[in-house]
């Protein structure tokens, strides 16, 4: 039931939810480069002081790839909270990676 003067939003995560991403490169490409910084950018404007970013190199550590079934780079990936969320791209359009993380 809901209570007065909550939102679907406020209800949904609640602010002291750790969020866990993982986002998959390669090497240093520009696209790469890109969506490091643009999630970055995300964090902290939307998950501040809630977050922790795991960045792996698909070059270096294959298996990881394999283990969350990677087929594109970059690609993000929600590990918590669940469900587990997957955005592939650079995340430079801020309106479609705060959809694809249910952020907004």
């Amino acid at each position: 039931m809901r209570r007065p003067g909550t939102s679907a939003k406020a209800r949904s995560k609640p602010a002291t939810t750790r969020w866990r991403l993982r986002l998959y490169v390669a090497d240093e490409t520009p696209a790469c480069v890109n969506s490091y910084a643009n999630l970055k950018r995300l964090c902290e404007e939307h998950l501040r002081g809630r977050y922790s970013i795991e960045v792996v190199d698909v070059l270096e550590n294959p298996r990881l790839a394999r283990g969350d079934q990677i087929v594109a780079i970059p690609t993000l990936v929600r590990r918590s909270p669940q469900p587990r969320r997957v955005v592939i791209g650079d995340l430079s359009d801020t309106d479609k990676a705060l959809v694809g993380l249910r952020l907004s």
